[in-house]
Order: structure tokens, then C-alpha cells, then sequence
């Protein structure tokens, strides 16, 4: 992982905490893919797909979680229900669109990004 998803993923990490989430798991690896955060809000499990730019040269960060991207993030997290879960939970999946800028850096939080 390049070093800027590394410093937007800290930055998504401590976002969703001070939000009062609980986080579950950072970079939770399948044969399937991988997940960037499996998250708990309040009773909700929830799935967050982190993407951070520098700039929008190449579009917003958000946009770059297309219809393959959310089918495979999909198929991780059924794994990850089947496989980490001891009981059925609602979950869904959140968006960090991350645009980092020096000291400063935008966050938007997509929640419920796929309904």
C-alpha cells in the first residue's frame, strides 16, 4: 500500500472513533479481496471502503468505488459474515472519500454508500 492510502486510512481510523465507532479490523484480507475497515456502529456492522486522493485530477476520491469495486467489497463481506460472525447483524457500507492536502485534509463520510 502506498504511503497516502496508509495516512488517509489513519485518518479514516481516527474519524470513525471519534464518531463513536468501534473498530473491528483494518485490512481484513480474503482470498476474495480485502476490506479496509469492518467497523461496529453501535449495533451495526459496518463496512467502510476507504479512498484518498491529493487532488482531483482523476475525479473525487468517492468515485473511484465503481460497480465492480462495490460487487467485490459485496463477496468480502458475506465472507467475512460467514467467517467472523457469531450471529446475524445489520451491516452496511460506508464510504471515507478522503482528499488530503498538507496539514489539511477533507473528509466526506458516504454512509449507507451502496443503498
Amino acid at each position: 500500500m502506498r504511503l497516502l492510502g496508509i495516512k488517509g486510512e489513519d485518518l479514516a481510523v481516527t474519524f470513525l472513533k471519534r464518531k463513536g465507532y468501534r473498530i473491528r479490523s483494518r485490512n481484513y484480507k480474503t482470498p476474495l479481496g480485502e476490506i479496509d475497515i469492518v467497523a461496529e456502529d453501535g449495533e451495526t456492522l459496518v463496512f467502510v471502503e476507504v479512498k484518498t486522493r491529493a487532488d482531483n485530477s482523476f475525479g473525487l476520491p468517492f468515485e473511484a468505488v465503481d460497480y465492480r469495486k462495490r460487487e467485490k467489497l459485496k463477496k468480502v463481506a458475506l465472507y467475512y459474515l460467514k467467517n467472523c460472525c457469531k450471529k446475524d447483524l445489520p451491516s452496511r457500507f460506508d464510504v471515507l472519500s478522503i482528499q488530503a492536502g498538507g496539514d489539511k485534509s477533507k473528509i466526506e463520510h458516504i454512509i449507507d454508500a451502496f443503498e
